[in-house]
Parts: structure tokens; C-alpha cells; sequence
């Protein structure tokens, strides 16, 4: 069992705490000899959000589609009963490296400023060929910022197959009880078909992702008219080939290679309108009653058209524990939205401090090179700044996206093979 060396880690993780931490603040020091090239000024201030009228709120509206429950009973009689997250940890077969681990070029995609104060970089082979994606955590899970008894850390990851059908995505659930020593195993995403009777993978990155409750929320591509896709991570699936390939396979099942597989339970489409908004971006927000998934669209720099943000209130019946609030005819709507001039956003938090009237919304923009973060609110827009020139490029290379903690009050992300996090209330006083 896993669960053998957990105290001994737990020990030694201790020590390496006040390591952890100097090493990450060594490590941002040095990024700041950067070049003059990267350290230009991004002359692109966004400006205050603008409240979307009640009309344009049609384009940001999704439709429900519930995976039907006889498909998913099916491939749990098919493939063996479900298991959840506790099962999966406890096969963590990969490990994260602590930060002075961690090459130079690995450390380059770190912020500037604000300084991470969490480092781990992702093992070479096992992430070789996949592409980083969003970040969500046990934190969004639970008001306690623990799933099982857990701490977790959730990391997506796509990768092109080689198919018609376009790619692959995998979840990497990661032990975080040791922030000394951090362990992980994947499981392949998937979509019943064939009434429940086979899977293919999800054939798309994901570039937003929050886990609330016992659902997994992630977002998709654009060759994909849904925009979320919901997996229930009390429904783990264990498959019986290493086969590469995905699905039935003769004597078993396959997920290409991993030893998991989830499948969905429910998708949300997009509206048939031409100016549909697909969330590139998403995160939970515990500040809001009921709480509510707030969402990005990415819009790229030269566009000539602003970024839509926006919010979906979270359901509240226990009977769809982790799933966005409906109406009657099954579809979500906006509780408010905005727009903003900030393109490329891949990466949204909405934050509102105890006592202060104005949310904020954090934005982690792509640039050429390192990236930025802009604060913002209908009052007005502030980035980081960093160098003796004042530089706005100090965030992450390329900018992903942002997940809140709040029990430990730290904002998680990751950039090319780094996963990193620093405490939110550095970078509200960054931006302050």
C-alpha cells in the first residue's frame, strides 16, 4: 500500500518546508535578470470591465445533456465496479520533483513577481509528448480542502494521437498531503458511447478545469460544440490492458496505457448562435451565494473584439451535487457578465476580500514571452510589475490557468512542465 512511507515523508517534507520556500524565492531572483526584449512594457491596459446588457447574456447561455444513468450502470457491470480518488492515489507510481530539481529552463516558465512560493517540476518521461492544461485542487472540492481525507492536486494534460479523432486528455491526481514529497497517478477522460457499451477519449485539451463537490468540470476545444464536460470522480474506472489503445479491446478494456479511465456523466452545449461563447477559462468562486463557476472566454490579440467574463451559479439539490444550477428546460444562464479589452486571457479568478464592496478579477494573459496579470474590476485595471523598467511581463511562461485554495489561501497554476503556487494575498498586495 501506498500509505507505507506517509509518515516518514510527512517528516522529512517538514524540513524541507523553509527549503521549499527559499529555494522558490532563489529561483525568482533569478528570473528577474531578464532580457531587455523580455522586459518591454505590454502597452495594452484593458481598462475597467464593462457589464454585459441583459440581451447579450444569450450567447453565454449552455445546455444540459445528462449521460443516461442505464449507460453509465452498464460499463460498471461491463468493467468492474467504480472506484474513486483514494483508490487511484494509492497506486501513485510518478513523482513530482521538489524545486531544486527542477532544470533552468523548467525554472524559466516561473513568475517573475509575484515569487512562487511552491515549486515541483512534472516527471520528464511520463509527460512526455502532453501538453500542460488547467490546475483544480481538493480546495474547490470541499470547504475543508480535503477529498477523502486528502490534500489533491488535479493537473490536466492532452496530447495529439495521431487520429481522425484529434488527441487525448488525461487527469494526474496528485497526493499533496507531503508538500515534501508529491506523488501522482493519471486517468484517461472518455465519453460513453454505444449505449454505454464502449468509450472513446476525449479528444480535446483542457484548458479550464475545477473540481466541486464529486464532479470534475473541465472545458473544451473548439471542434467541439459542448463546452464542459462533467466526470463524477466516484466513478474511476480501472482497465484491464495496457493496450494503446482507447476503449473495448479484445479481453478487456484500454485507456492508452493508463490503468484508469473516467467517463463522463453529463456535457453542456453551446448555443447555435454565431457569437456563442466557449469558456476557455474556468474557476470556482466560494464568495458568492450559491457558489458560482466563473469563466473566461480566449480571444486572441488583434481579434478587434473584447473578451467576454462571466459567472454560472452552482446548484444547491443534493440530487445534482457538483453540477450548474438549471432552469426547466435544462439550460444554465449567466448570472452577470462583463467585457474587457484584456485578449489572450488564459487564465480567471474572481476574488472579493472580506469587508471590500468591489470583486476583482485576476487575469493571467499570454504574451510574446512571459505572460502577465491584470487585476480587474468596473472600477479600473492594474498589472504586476517587475525590473527596473517596470516591466508588465513578470507572470508565468506561457500563463495558465488559476486555482484558488482557500483553506491555505494559495493560487495554484502551472506553465510548460512546472507547477507552481503563491499565496493570493502576494499578489493582491502586487497589484495593490
Amino acid at each position: 500500500m501506498k500509505h507505507r512511507g506517509r509518515h516518514r515523508r510527512r517528516k522529512r517534507g517538514r524540513a524541507l518546508r523553509a527549503a521549499l520556500t527559499g529555494a522558490g524565492l532563489a529561483l525568482t531572483a533569478a528570473a528577474t535578470l531578464i532580457s531587455a526584449s523580455q522586459a518591454d512594457t505590454v502597452a495594452d491596459d484593458p481598462g475597467a470591465l464593462k457589464p454585459l446588457a441583459a440581451s447579450a447574456k444569450d450567447e453565454l447561455r449552455l445546455t444540459e445533456h445528462r449521460v443516461p444513468q442505464r449507460w453509465l450502470d452498464r460499463l460498471a457491470s461491463a468493467m468492474g465496479d467504480p472506484v474513486g480518488v483514494g483508490a487511484v492515489l494509492d497506486t501513485a507510481d510518478h513523482t513530482l520533483r521538489d524545486a531544486a530539481d527542477c532544470s533552468a529552463g523548467e525554472r524559466e516558465a516561473l513568475p517573475v513577481a509575484p515569487a512562487a512560493t511552491r515549486v515541483y517540476c512534472w516527471d520528464d518521461g511520463d509527460t512526455r509528448g502532453w501538453r500542460p492544461g488547467a490546475v483544480t485542487t481538493s480546495g474547490d472540492a470541499d470547504d475543508d480542502g480535503r477529498w477523502g481525507g486528502n490534500r489533491v492536486i488535479l493537473s490536466a494534460w492532452s496530447r495529439e494521437d495521431g487520429t481522425a479523432d484529434g488527441g487525448l486528455a488525461r487527469i494526474s491526481f496528485v497526493d499533496a498531503d507531503d508538500p515534501g514529497h508529491l506523488e501522482y497517478a493519471s486517468a484517461l477522460l472518455a465519453v460513453p458511447v454505444d449505449g454505454g457499451r464502449d468509450y472513446r477519449g476525449l479528444s480535446s485539451p483542457v484548458s479550464g478545469m475545477v473540481w466541486y463537490r464529486d464532479k470534475l468540470l473541465v472545458t473544451t476545444g473548439a471542434g467541439d460544440r459542448n463546452a464542459l464536460y462533467v466526470y463524477d470522480v466516484d466513478r474511476i474506472q480501472r482497465t484491464t490492458s495496457d493496450a494503446g489503445a482507447v476503449g473495448r479491446v479484445p479481453g478487456g478494456w484500454a485507456a492508452h496505457g493508463h490503468r484508469y479511465v473516467l467517463p463522463a456523466v453529463a456535457s453542456y452545449g453551446l448555443p447555435d448562435t454565431p457569437g456563442a461563447a466557449r469558456p476557455g477559462a474556468i474557476s470556482l468562486d466560494r464568495g458568492t451565494a450559491p457558489d458560482s463557476l466563473v469563466a473566461a472566454e480566449r480571444v486572441p490579440a488583434g481579434a478587434g473584439r473584447p473578451t467576454r467574463l462571466w459567472r454560472y451559479a452552482l446548484g444547491t439539490d443534493p440530487a445534482r451535487a457538483g453540477l450548474p444550477a438549471t432552469d426547466s428546460a435544462g439550460q444554465v444562464t449567466a448570472l452577470e457578465a462583463y467585457e474587457t479589452q484584456a485578449a489572450e486571457v488564459g487564465g480567471v479568478l474572481s476574488h472579493r476580500p472580506a469587508g471590500v464592496p468591489t470583486t476583482d478579477w485576476y487575469l493571467g494573459r499570454a504574451a510574446e514571452g512571459r505572460g502577465t496579470l491584470w487585476r480587474q474590476s468596473t472600477e479600473g485595471a492594474r498589472p504586476t510589475e517587475c525590473g527596473a523598467d517596470r516591466s508588465h511581463r513578470c507572470w508565468s511562461a506561457p500563463a495558465g490557468s488559476l486555482s484558488y485554495w482557500a483553506e491555505t489561501g494559495e493560487v495554484w497554476s502551472q506553465a510548460g512542465r512546472t507547477l507552481f503556487a503563491l499565496p493570493l494575498a502576494t499578489v493582491r498586495d502586487s497589484l495593490a
